[in-house]
């Protein structure tokens, strides 16, 4: 089983690497740009006015959540958060998805816990795939100019 684990990632890797090839030259917001399943995530950082920072030097680990994670939210929720009066708790949401520093799959542990640039922390299980919350890692180390980006399959929301 732990073979056909290892087996299954390193492939998901090798398929989520081609898919954003170039990356590695791009920072963390233009590889999300060029992947094309990160609109709402963009858009919310830049409503969010986190889209400099994220160009910024760095490093950053990005947990990025999907379109379909976004769409899996509650009806109105993304829309809600978009309006400029939400603007601290999108900030606060979008935050909790980012780690300094740059965090590699390889640096992971069970039972790890890392805080994030919203001060909360998350906790990695590594039991079935790997996980952050209760968000599954479906693509693992996206490296790009400025850190590196792990695609979630769901928002990970901070306790507010």
């Amino acid at each position: 089983m732990l073979r056909t684990t290892a087996i299954s990632t390193a492939a998901a890797l090798m398929i989520g690497t081609a898919a954003f090839a170039g990356g590695h030259s791009k920072d963390i917001v233009d590889t999300a740009m060029g992947a094309g399943d990160f609109s709402t995530l963009l858009a919310a950082a830049e409503a969010a006015g986190l889209v400099e920072t994220l160009k910024s030097e760095g490093p950053f680990t990005v947990f990025a959540p999907t379109d379909a994670a976004f769409e899996a939210l509650p009806e109105g929720t993304v829309e809600s958060l978009l309006m400029p009066e939400n603007k601290e708790q999108l900030t606060s949401i979008l935050t909790y998805h980012v780690v300094p520093g740059k965090v590699m799959s390889g640096d992971l542990s069970d039972g790890m816990m890392a805080t994030t640039v919203q001060g909360g922390d998350i906790t990695v299980d590594l039991g079935d795939g790997v996980m952050v919350n209760d968000a599954t890692v479906t693509t693992a180390d996206i490296e790009t100019s400025n850190g590196v980006i792990h695609v979630i399959d769901k928002v990970i929301m901070p306790k507010m």
